[in-house]
């Protein structure tokens, strides 16, 4: 696929343009965004990403189409996991319902920076070496048993979010007050001096733990397409919609009870598709003597979309099946259903109150009959 110079230059300020927008327009008055609002700019970003894949199908094809489909749908499906982590470090440094939408924000355009360094390193490593495939795909494949475990073994409720070395320092070499009576501000002064706001440590902490999950993410879209544009775009308008996906789904996110397992099995089946290319472009001279393995079988792109599509469609219909099954069975083994007391209750004060509202002469009537 060649892409020329001008395309980069007007695709990043295209994207520029739009983050640059949702910071100084959108995000500049802190409020809980409404599902008309959050749907309606989801939908425009899916929108473009499907006219941007149509686009790349009618001047380049259907095979460089079919890699930008997939890879877009894995990254997508990847950010999705990183919203349980987001909504843990909304809740540990209790971060308020409005103030949520620019810290995710600012935290998303970080995310898209330290990506675009990872893709140029990434692609660079790519063309120098082709055995770094190999090192992709056994990575890959750790991860994806790794996830798999974890999901297995317990509930994304019970995860943890700890500090990672970088907001430890910060914390530490720069005075912060833990109020949000500055709101959105970065820094502030309390007592007399300066100090920065919690919406700091917030938006480091967003950006940065991302950068860790663009640890399995890049290597995952580069199984799927070799094409450093094709890579940028679909981490582009993954994350771009990711800060709607955030306050639109809400408590659906806790539903999606296989995620994890989902996830795991598409990790694998990326890792294991890197280590063919790998075999089928080996130069390594303790595999074969160096010599390529041409009839290790490939897996076409087609391929590798029906799976993505297939197991993210099973993944969820099978979250919903047993959210929907648990919630059915909750009130039969917790007893009565939420509400019950506080019919009760209410039932009581009615009665207290007739009691009350009754003339005085009635208990002195009943008692002289």
């Amino acid at each position: 696929m060649n892409v020329p110079t001008w395309l980069w230059i007007t695709t990043i300020a295209v994207v520029s343009a739009l983050l640059l927008f949702d910071v100084f327009v959108l995000g500049r008055r802190p409020h809980v965004p409404s599902k008309k609002e959050t749907g309606g700019a989801l939908g425009a970003y899916i929108t473009l990403a499907v006219l941007f894949g149509l686009a790349v199908w009618y001047f380049s094809g259907g095979q460089f189409a079919g890699e930008f489909f997939a890879g877009w749908l894995t990254e997508y499906s990847l950010s999705v996991d990183n919203l349980f982590v987001f909504l843990i470090i909304m809740a540990k440094f209790n971060v308020p319902r409005q103030y949520q939408q620019q810290a995710l924000l600012i935290g998303i355009v970080i995310a898209l920076v330290l990506r675009a360094i990872f893709i140029l390193v990434g692609a660079a490593a790519i063309n120098q070496f082709s055995w770094v495939f190999y090192i992709f795909g056994a990575f890959l494949i750790y991860t994806a048993v790794k996830l798999a475990r974890e999901s297995i073994g317990h509930g994304d409720e019970d995860q943890e979010f700890e500090e990672n070395r970088l907001l430890r320092w910060v914390e530490k070499r720069f005075p912060a007050t833990q109020s949000w009576d500055a709101g959105t501000k970065l820094r502030t002064v309390e007592n007399g001096k300066k100090v920065i706001t919690p919406m700091v440590i917030v938006i480091l902490a967003l950006g940065t733990t991302d950068l860790l999950f663009a640890l399995d993410s890049i290597p995952a879209i580069f199984g799927l397409t070799k094409e450093p544009y094709l890579v940028l775009m679909a981490n582009v308008f993954a994350l771009m919609g990711l800060r709607q996906l955030y306050f639109l789904l809400g408590d659906l996110l806790r539903r999606l009870v296989y995620l994890g397992v989902g996830l795991s099995v598409l990790l694998g089946v990326i890792g294991i598709k890197l280590i063919l290319e790998a075999l089928h472009e080996n130069s390594l001279p303790f595999i074969n003597g160096g010599e390529k393995l041409e009839s290790v079988p490939e897996i076409p792109i087609w391929l590798s979309l029906t799976l993505i599509v297939g197991i993210l469609a099973v993944t969820a219909v099978a979250s919903l099946i047993k959210s929907a099954r648990d919630d059915n069975e909750q009130p039969t083994s917790q007893g009565p259903q939420p509400g019950g007391e506080q019919q009760e209750a209410q039932e009581g004060n009615d009665s207290n109150r007739k009691q009350q509202e009754a003339p005085e002469g009635s208990g002195s009537n009943r008692e002289q009959d």
